[in-house]
């Protein structure tokens, strides 16, 4: 296994204990650089409070949308859940045993008023959207698609309550992805952790980052990055959204929610699973024919 994610090109993502506004502005943001910030939230109350038990009790009775890892299909809506439960269910499930079920983008601080006096906004010079804080759970090895997002946002990921593994990808890697056409994923079946490079031979040209965060860590990932984590144990995280810096990016996202979506969403009403299997063919080819393979 090791040797498979050594060639998949994958290299450390910076760390640092703490920056200020104009480093982070310069080295990160302004180049479009990832980096792990390991101490910025430590003044936050979340840094003490935050654990699993500790949602349990403050939104125990909130019903949440839960998804897993089965494959896309015609009868789902773009980001539809695939069941739902209570919030104290779901964590009891949790803590018991490693589960596929994830909570994702799940506005619980609207929900939960009491969870925002826990954080603060950091000032790194970022715009940040303060209405849009959103957490997301998983339980042991549970694993998020590589996809980038539609928003072509700015994210702080901050992670919390045991580690997650990130691997991520710069937009202009994401010819040796295997994108699926007319979506913001690569194909379902490409497992990260162990690739199948006879299947996906292209993955090998694509080159990443890699890192564990750890209870508190700040993950900031620039506008248009893929990304696909694995909780290694159960835990959560927050992320804090900006607005794309560029006129393109921003361009981009509003085709994603405006034209993109919708029109993907009517295909699969009209053509149901012959629509999706066709995407993922096209996957393949369009990656093979443009690497010429």
């Amino acid at each position: 296994m090791m040797e498979k994610e050594e060639s998949l090109h994958l290299e450390p993502i910076p760390r640092l204990k703490t920056i200020s506004k104009k480093e982070f502005l310069e080295n990160y943001v302004r180049p479009q650089k990832p980096v792990v910030i390991e101490h910025l939230v430590d003044d936050w109350p979340a840094m003490q409070k935050w654990n699993l038990d500790y949602i349990r009790e403050v939104a125990g009775e909130k019903i949440v949308p839960l998804y897993d890892d089965r494959p896309i299909n015609s009868k789902q809506k773009f980001n539809e859940p695939h069941t739902e439960m209570k919030m104290a269910d779901y964590i009891d499930l949790l803590n018991s045993k490693p589960t596929n079920y994830r909570i994702f983008l799940y506005h619980l601080l609207k929900e939960v008023p009491v969870l925002q006096k826990d954080f603060r906004f950091p000032d790194l010079g970022l715009r940040l959207i303060k209405q849009l804080p959103t957490l997301f759970f998983g339980g042991e090895n549970s694993k998020v698609f590589m996809h980038y997002d539609i928003d072509f946002a700015n994210i702080l990921h901050f992670h919390f309550h045991g580690k997650k593994r990130c691997i991520i990808y710069p937009p202009s890697e994401g010819k040796y992805l295997y994108k699926v056409p007319h979506a913001l994923i690569s194909r379902e079946d490409i497992d990260f952790n162990n690739p199948d490079f006879e299947k996906f031979p292209v993955l090998k040209k694509a080159k990443g980052y890699v890192t564990e965060l750890k209870h508190g860590e700040a993950l900031y990932m620039p506008e248009g990055y893929w990304h696909q984590m694995t909780y290694l144990t159960p835990g959560f995280s927050m992320s804090l959204r900006a607005t794309p810096r560029t006129l393109t990016n921003f361009s981009k996202a509003v085709y994603n929610l405006v034209v993109m979506r919708n029109f993907d969403n009517y295909m699969r009403k009209l053509k149901g699973q012959k629509w999706i299997d066709y995407k993922n063919e096209e996957a393949v080819k369009r990656t093979h024919k443009k690497n010429k393979v």
